[in-house]
């Protein structure tokens, strides 16, 4: 499916809010993956069907998790990260997209994990960072997102999500501290890219 066609199977799904978002991220991701040398058009099929399931009925999400037999350790935590791997599914059943990169990009763009490939860090920044995006600390990121590496990026943002979550007392997905792991163990070199 071209751009108009996924934006336009996606706007009922969502307020106009998170539409609006939807494209702010598509667009940022759109501009990233150039600026780091990666695929646009993955990066933007990816952002466009990234919270394309944010307001699915919970009990429906609860139910696929547990029918396709996704990682369980996800019922344990706030619904609010169902939404990407059941995205993932949802971008795979209904979207048929059979590109793992995407389907990893939409599953993880809330958490991160270990060994993410350059598409998935993509799609988590641009969620980040878009224009749309109102939160202390955000015109720093997106300052950085013109002068430092995707990898120093990324470690930038998933400092910021991490350190935003215990401020709040809020319990942290284990993939996202494995993730902020990897990247500085990749950093130091101890582990490779």
């Amino acid at each position: 499916m071209e751009r108009d066609e996924l934006l336009a199977a996606i706007k009922d799904r969502m307020p106009e809010k998170r539409y609006i978002h939807t494209i702010g991220v598509t667009d940022t991701a759109i501009k990233l993956a150039k600026q780091f040398g990666e695929d646009p058009k993955k990066a933007e099929v990816a952002a466009i069907l990234h919270d394309s399931c944010k307001y699915a009925d919970r009990n429906w999400m609860k139910q696929i998790i547990i029918e396709q037999q996704m990682d369980p350790t996800l019922l344990q935590y706030h619904h609010e990260l169902w939404h990407g791997p059941v995205g993932a599914y949802i971008a795979k059943t209904k979207f048929n997209v059979t590109d793992e990169d995407v389907l990893n990009a939409i599953r993880f763009h809330t958490t991160g994990r270990i060994g993410q490939s350059n598409l998935e860090k993509i799609v988590y920044i641009a969620d980040m960072i878009e224009p749309n995006r109102k939160f202390p600390g955000v015109d720093d990121l997106r300052k950085a997102s013109e002068e430092l590496t995707l990898h120093d990026l990324m470690i930038k943002c998933i400092t910021h999500s991490i350190s935003f979550l215990i401020n709040k007392y809020q319990p942290i997905f284990p993939d996202s501290f494995e993730c902020y792991n990897d990247l500085l163990l990749q950093k130091k070199g101890q582990v490779k890219e």
